[in-house]
């Protein structure tokens, strides 16, 4: 899925605005401003299109995520995971951490 603006497109195809998509699991909605994904892993990601982002994931998946997303444990302390399974002391340590060539 690839969002610039209020251009939408998933596998190269457009979808238009305000039309929901939905294929093989992958859904693409327009509350309001906003445009969200959602698969059927149970993750959804939300934009406003200009810079925020939310992302949310089903409470079967509490304790079962890793990443940028975090641990879904709420515990605060577990929120810096790196993926050699250490604790980043700062939030910039653990977003580098996560960078992919």
């Amino acid at each position: 899925v690839v969002a610039e603006g209020r251009n939408v497109s998933v596998n190269g195809a457009a979808v238009p605005e305000g039309r929901p998509y939905l294929h093989k699991g992958l859904g693409v909605t327009w509350p309001g401003d906003w445009v969200a994904v959602a698969s059927s892993l149970g993750v959804r990601v939300a934009w406003d299109r200009h810079l925020a982002v939310t992302v949310t994931a089903e409470p079967e998946l509490r304790g079962g995520t890793w990443g940028l997303c975090g641990t879904y444990t709420d515990d605060p302390a577990d929120d810096f995971v790196r993926p050699d399974g250490d604790i980043a002391a700062f939030a910039a340590a653990f977003g580098n951490a996560w960078k992919v060539p």
